[in-house]
This record gives structure tokens, sequence and C-alpha cells, in this order.
């Protein structure tokens, strides 16, 4: 793009900064207007939208109307990501919507696995045009899909007025379980950050490996990752407390070997070993608790939708970029204590989240 359009790659890399932001700025906020006027038509107005932008950018060959687009696509996506985890918890209760949330974290795992072999097999065929018709035809597909089969799942609507609006904020943003439960989750995925942050790094500057190896890497961390999440949906009905101790146990005590380890030990196969068990530990924790959230206010379900997906998106982008400056992750050993320094972290905050939630009724 970068080439072809003219500019620097640092203007480029703009481009992917100001969609992340739009949209993880954007879930926090839009949870009152979807609360207040319906999920349906919103949604569907955030694909069609969505769409547009993605063949304007295809099209495009000035790099402001690009930018321009990419925030757009982030706000949509927002709507649209928000919009569909509410209608969820609108239209199943108990059992029926632990089995659905307890699915998104899969799915959250799926993508950056899916995404780049998709896009990178794409911009080799067809160039990077090619990546935005993709996803500018695959939403106009989805909005067909929504056309006929959707309908809009919210009964009761909300007043769009700024004091109740701002009491249902305020409503989310002071219970401490679920804060706490938001805090595990976003140490959790973090994990998984930090590994993508250093790992180009450790495997080819240490390990002497080439780039492709660092992929692969990548792609094995995520599916183990998102088959944590599918291991935690087969004991969904298990006692959360119980299964939550188990995996953490598990996780603090494989960090810790890892690190002390690492001071004998070194390689590709000692260090994938023990980062995709640590990955699929994070994966287990990080479906349970992402569901607790999820399901922790069915009242006002697009407005904690939005800042659990939004907080998430902002907490774990803080956590490891300060841990990663803070340790100064460049090899194997480094990771790892990482690694510990989230698990205990994980752990702390569990024994306060427990605590919160003694007395409270869900």
């Amino acid at each position: 793009m970068a080439l072809q359009l003219h500019v620097f790659a640092s203007i480029i890399q703009l481009s992917l900064v100001v969609f992340m932001v739009s949209y993880g700025i954007g879930q926090i906020f839009v949870g009152s207007l979807l609360d207040s006027f319906g999920r349906f038509k919103l949604g569907t107005a955030s694909l069609l939208l969505f769409s547009i932008a993605s063949f304007s950018i295809a099209l495009s060959r000035d790099i402001n109307l690009i930018q321009m687009m990419r925030i757009l696509q982030g706000i949509t996506a927002a709507f649209i990501v928000v919009s569909k985890r509410a209608f969820f918890i609108d239209t199943f209760k108990g059992d029926q919507l632990k089995h659905y949330t307890s699915l998104f974290s899969i799915i959250w795992a799926t993508a950056p696995i899916v995404a780049p072999f998709i896009g990178a097999y794409l911009q080799l065929a067809f160039g990077w045009h090619s990546n935005f018709y993709f996803l500018g035809i695959y939403t106009l597909v989805i909005m067909a899909f929504e056309l006929y089969y959707g309908r809009e799942s919210l009964l009761a609507r909300q007043p769009f007025r700024a004091g109740p609006i701002l009491q249902a904020y305020m409503k989310v943003l002071s219970t401490t379980d679920y804060l706490l439960g938001l805090v595990m989750v976003s140490l959790n995925y973090a994990m998984l950050v930090i590994y993508n942050m250093s790992s180009p790094f450790i495997i080819e500057h240490r390990f002497h490996l080439a780039s492709l190896a660092t992929g692969y890497c990548s792609l094995l961390s995520g599916i183990f990752f998102m088959t944590g999440g599918i291991v935690s949906k087969t004991f969904i009905n298990r006692p959360f407390n119980k299964k939550m101790l188990t995996a953490l146990g598990l996780q603090i005590s494989v960090s810790l070997i890892m690190g002390v380890l690492s001071g004998f030990w070194s390689g590709i196969y000692f260090f994938m070993g023990f980062t995709l068990a640590v990955h699929l530990l994070s994966g287990f924790m990080f479906n349970n608790v992402f569901a607790y959230c999820l399901q922790r206010f069915t009242k006002n379900a697009g407005i904690a939708s939005g800042i659990t997906g939004g907080g998430l998106y902002i907490l774990t982008s803080v956590f490891s970029y300060c841990l990663a400056n803070i340790i100064k992750v460049s090899d194997q050993q480094m990771l790892s204590w990482a690694y510990v320094a989230f698990a205990l972290a994980t752990g702390v905050t569990f024994y306060a989240f427990n605590i919160a939630r003694k007395n409270v009724v869900i």
C-alpha cells in the first residue's frame, strides 16, 4: 500500500491504529444507542456502511480518504459486534446463554488465526485491494442473511436521556465483581498479546529461525488459546470456583517452571511447549470469566456488552504494553517471567473477585 500510494509505511500503519482506536472506544459508547433504539436497524445499517467503507478503500488512491474510511470501519464494527453480543443476552437465558457466551472467546481467538492467512493469500494472488473487496462482499452477504433471518431482540427500550444513560454506565462501572472479572480476562488475553509482541525477536534473533517459523508459532499459540475456550465449554456446568482455581494453579506452576528452567534450557521446542500450555490455560480462564461478565447485566445488555468489549480491548493494550516495557521482554526467560507476573496478578484479582461476588445474586 505504501509503495502504490506513494506514502511512508508509518502512514499506512496509522490506518490500522485509527481503526483499532475507533473500534475500541466506539464499543464503550454505542451500547446506550443500542439499548434505546434497538439492535436490528442500527446493526444492519452498520453492516451496509462497513461494506461501503471497505469498497471505498479498495477503490481509493487518496490516503486521507482511506484514513477516514478506516475510522468509519472501526465505529461501524463496534456497532455490529456490540449489537450481536446484546442480541444473545436479549434472546437466551440460563444454560442457553452460558452456551452462546462461551462461544464468544472461541470466535475471538479464531479471528487472529484465520484473518492473516486469508489476507496473505488474497494479497499474493490479487494485491492489497482484494482484502477490502473481500471485506465488502463478505459484509454484504452477512447483511443479506440479517435482513432475511434477523429481527429486533430488544423488548424494553431504555429512554435516550442523559440521566438514565449516565446512571446505567455508573451502575456497570461501579460493580466490583464485574470490573475485577474484566481485569482478569484482560490479563489472560494480554499473555497472548505480549507473546505476539516479543516472539518475532525471540524466534528470529535468539533462535535464528526464519520469519515463517514465527508465523506458524503464532498460529499454534492462537489455536491453543482457542482450544482452551473449547475445553472450557465442555466444563460449562462444573462449579465456577473449582475449575478456575485448578486452571489458575496450573498456569502459575507452568509459568514458574518455564522461568526457572529457562536458565538451563533453551530452544524452540522447549519455548513453544511451555508457551502453548500457558495459552491453553489462558483461553480456558478467559472463556469462563468473559461469559460471566457478559451475563452480569441483562437489563442494559448493550451498555454492558460495549464496556466489556471496549474495556477488554483498552486494558489488554495497557497491560501488555506496560509490562513489555517494564520487564523488557527480549528472550525466552524474560517472557516466562512476564507470564508469571500476569498469572500472579490474575490470582490476586481472582481472590478479590471472589470476595466481591459472595453477596451477588445473578
